[in-house]
């Protein structure tokens, strides 16, 4: 394990020493502290680099790039879960970064995860996919053009071009428009932090086990009670946990919060 988290540790300030990291870069209002987190993270003072970044982000300057950092050095740490949660974040705000993807998979083997368990939530790769292409703004400019033919067609009614224009765009940008509409109806979801994480059978200290989530796992958030989480596993086991061990996709900044 030693020698897994030295490597991690070399692997990490090579990384972050490199002139580019994936996606964009924390707004320059905070650069200065973002550097600083990543140099206790180039030092080895993850601890302090991972707080730097959770502070950064909670204050309004999340960025995929700044997931990425905190997913490294969470990584490094030895913290897969937190790791885990980092990179499928900073997926979240870059869906089509291929730096993060990688990282994210590299990551679930070695958590020794099936695809699956860190994608419960099919619709939620719908939403990914509407906000990488745009897809509500290109159905949008389809309307338009449709809009454009149909008025084409009053104004001329000769004009053989205009009805085929006319229904195919608005069909397509039907056809698109499904895409983030389906991807709306995703459930929340939030990521296992630690090993050993307890679904418990109340939203309470004193609640009783029911079960073992697994590290790194991202489970459905079903609902929220005060500093707890009703979630369900890749075994469909329902449960309560604290949101300690479960951190919601939503954001660092929104943390696990679900609206009912």
């Amino acid at each position: 394990m030693g020698v897994r988290k030295t490597i991690g540790s070399v692997l990490l300030a090579f990384l972050l020493a490199s002139a580019g990291t994936p996606a964009d870069s924390p707004l320059s209002g905070a650069a200065g502290r973002f550097r600083e987190a990543n140099d206790l993270a180039r030092a080895g003072d993850y601890p302090k680099a991972i707080a730097l970044y959770q502070e950064l982000a909670r204050g309004g300057t999340e960025s995929a790039s700044l997931c990425w950092n905190w997913g490294q050095a969470a990584a490094a740490r030895g913290s897969t879960g937190e790791a885990l949660w980092a990179l499928l974040r900073a997926r979240e705000l870059e869906p089509g970064d291929r730096a993060v993807l990688r990282d994210i998979e590299r990551l679930r083997e070695a958590a020794n995860l099936d695809p699956a368990e860190i994608a419960p939530e099919p619709l939620a790769a719908a939403a990914r996919l509407a906000r990488r292409f745009r897809l509500d703004l290109l159905a949008l400019l389809l309307l338009l053009v449709s809009l454009g033919a149909h008025a084409a067609a009053r104004v001329a009614p000769a004009a053989r071009w205009t009805r085929p224009v006319l229904w195919t765009s608005l069909g397509v940008a039907l056809l698109l428009a499904t895409v983030p509409a389906a991807g709306a109806f995703a459930r929340p979801t939030g990521v296992v932090l630690r090993r050993g994480a307890p679904l418990l059978d109340a939203a309470s200290p004193t609640a009783e086990a029911v079960g073992i989530l697994r590290e790194g796992e991202v489970v459905p958030i079903l609902e929220r009670s005060g500093d707890y989480l009703r979630v369900e596993d890749s075994s469909g086991a329902r449960g309560w946990t604290s949101t300690e061990d479960v951190r919601g996709l939503a954001g660092a900044r929104d943390g696990a919060q679900v609206d009912h």
